[in-house]
């Protein structure tokens, strides 16, 4: 299995949920809706999920073994870093259009 894109969907700076985030797989499968949540002591991936009829979440997907988790994590938390330090330094830099 390869990890093939990392979209990050939405960034949100307030609450414990950062970021939604789209994986595709192998080029072939897509899975929307992941979810990185601020935890009491770090950052950790959700995966889909949805309540069932007695009021507990499911996960709709997920991997099975601690390597895919550990690649799936791993994945998504540098593609989450990168585009938040992008948005960072977009925020920082002068807009030189202004210059003319």
């Amino acid at each position: 299995m390869e990890i093939t894109d990392v979209k990050i969907r939405k960034i949100m700076s307030e609450g414990r949920l950062r970021a939604v985030v789209s994986v595709t797989i192998d080029d072939m499968l897509a899975v929307h809706d992941i979810k990185v949540v601020q935890g009491d002591e770090r950052l950790f991936v959700a995966m889909p999920s949805r309540k069932d009829e007695n009021g507990i979440f499911r996960d709709i997907v997920h991997p099975i073994s601690p390597s895919a988790r550990k690649l799936f994590e791993e994945s998504i938390l540098e593609a989450y870093e990168k585009q938040l330090a992008m948005v960072e330094a977009e925020s920082e830099d002068p807009d030189s259009d202004d210059l003319v």
